[in-house]
């Protein structure tokens, strides 16, 4: 019992602000663990979504042409030829006017469960944030930017290269500033196709803005519903490699069957019966109609088109006869013998 004593009597006292020094090496681990809305959750939108989205507005006004043309099919032709540029602007200015203006998703982007943010106005951090997802949409001058650019650009530069190659600018018989306009517009071009390339390179890298507008405007495709998977319809594919396999086999099978040997194991089951007459036997057994170049086969002596039966031996080194299924050695004219 005198050794218990004095052995806690010689442990030093903790000091008084110990529990604060640990509070304070605790702290931040509390503090990560109550605020845990802090934390920035990564998402991920699928790349082949995005361009399937893209794939699907293109086939959607490509339809919405089909149609507008087939109104206007018992005009003039080739009137909706020459408007063109201004047919397709048309249709862009309508999928844009009654998606994007109306912050809807496209044709393409509704199917594939997708919607534009405004990247700079979306929270990363806080409360309001559960999947990652929530964002505000495109603000009125992003909309006006974004109409402008793939609207309104693509159809100034459809219009300036058609008036470009009708003025013939690139020609050097032409003036400085027509060859300079045109020098421009090949280098403004090879820039974008530049930019458009680089721009897809950081796009598979990171998922984001598959295009150089969206890229400048900020606005990223992201998914409309978080818990909306992909739908992926596997039937027609399946369809699709059936009917190819089965005529792949078709192919495969079809000249190793000897065509003459079918025939003769379906006559007995033929309705017509009169094929062993006598009007029969001066027909073609090919093309069934009478020979304009009556030609025999030989030995057998039947009579054939000379253009059937010279096909016909020219294709195969061993071809027998239709009517009898003797082989053919030669052939000969009618009558020359």
């Amino acid at each position: 019992m005198p050794q218990v004593e004095s052995a806690t009597a010689s442990e030093a006292p903790p000091p008084q602000d110990a529990w604060l020094v640990e509070l304070g090496s605790r702290l931040p681990q509390w503090e990560s663990l109550r605020d845990s809305s802090k934390v920035i959750i990564p998402i991920s939108i699928s790349r082949v979504n995005q361009f399937d989205a893209a794939r699907l507005d293109v086939e959607m006004s490509a339809m919405l042409k089909e149609q507008l043309v087939k109104v206007f099919s018992l005009m003039k032709p080739g009137l909706l030829f020459q408007y063109e540029p201004e047919l397709d602007a048309f249709l862009e200015f309508l999928i844009w006017r009654f998606s994007i203006w109306a912050d809807k998703p496209t044709p393409g982007n509704a199917l594939m469960n997708l919607r534009y943010r405004d990247e700079r106005a979306a929270p990363i951090t806080g409360k309001e944030v559960r999947t990652g997802l929530e964002g505000p949409g495109l603000s009125v001058s992003q909309k006006i930017f974004y109409c402008i650019s793939f609207v309104g650009g693509q159809y100034v530069w459809s219009r300036l290269q058609s008036f470009s190659a009708f003025r013939r600018w690139g020609d050097s018989e032409q003036r400085p500033l027509a060859r300079r306009a045109w020098a421009l517009m090949r280098n403004a071009e090879v820039f974008y196709r530049a930019a458009s390339f680089f721009n897809l390179l950081l796009f598979l890298y990171g998922g984001r803005y598959k295009t150089v507008v969206e890229r400048i405007l900020k606005a990223r495709l992201v998914y409309g519903s978080p818990n909306m998977n992909r739908a992926v319809s596997f039937e027609y594919m399946n369809r699709q490699l059936v009917w190819n396999e089965f005529s792949e086999m078709l192919l495969l099978l079809l000249p190793l069957l000897n065509s003459s040997s079918v025939k003769k194991f379906l006559l007995p089951f033929s309705k017509d019966k009169s094929g062993g007459s006598s009007g029969d036997e001066a027909d073609c057994p090919i093309c069934r109609s009478s020979p304009s170049i009556p030609f025999i086969a030989l030995p057998c002596q039947h009579r054939y088109c000379y253009y059937c039966l010279r096909t016909r031996c020219s294709a195969t080194t061993s071809y027998r006869c239709t009517r009898c299924d003797g082989a053919v050695v030669a052939i000969q004219r009618l009558g020359s013998g």
